[in-house]
């Protein structure tokens, strides 16, 4: 770990952004979301991107970003659900700071995202199905790069900075 920085991942609605400005919080460290970062460089908001672009160029920009949020020393960053599906995300991510991958099922997810912010990729086809084809995918992604996994099912945001805190080096 060159960064000694903190990398939240996970799918959508895994409590990424909720835990990682907790954790930040109390550890004392500046929290970044990802796809808050692509809002501000681009000046349009993610579902906006999807549209003129597609996922496609969503995840260009994606890249991009993450190459930057890595190289940054001490944070705490959670990262967008898709952010590990290319491989030069998942090197830059492992490789520069210790990976937690916040781990919910397709049905935790349905719960948490109904909610909040709208998901360009739960707005077409049955999110259920979306999601658990999604999960199928990416969990192995998520796998392959974590240094901890933490179930998030039915768990409460300090419960989880708990646990992380117990479970990390120090950095």
């Amino acid at each position: 770990m060159s960064t000694g920085s903190i990398f939240l991942i996970g799918p959508m609605g895994s409590g990424k952004s909720a835990v990682g400005r907790r954790l930040a919080s109390e550890m004392g460290r500046e929290f970044i979301d990802s796809d808050d970062v692509i809002v501000d460089h681009s000046g349009v908001d993610i579902p906006f991107i999807f549209e003129r672009e597609g996922e496609e160029g969503f995840r260009q920009r994606e890249s991009r970003v993450i190459d930057e949020l890595t190289r940054q020393p001490g944070i705490v960053l959670a990262t967008g659900g898709g952010s590990a599906q290319n491989p030069e995300n998942r090197a830059h991510l492992h490789d520069r700071g210790f990976v937690v991958y916040l781990h919910a099922t397709v049905d935790q997810q349905l719960k948490r995202t109904r909610r909040g912010r709208p998901r360009p990729l739960l707005l077409t086809g049955d999110p259920r199905e979306v999601l658990a084809r999604l999960m199928a995918i990416r969990d192995p992604q998520y796998r392959e790069i974590a240094h901890l996994v933490i179930e998030t099912d039915g768990r409460r945001v300090p419960a989880v900075v708990r646990e992380i805190r117990r479970n990390i080096p120090s950095c």
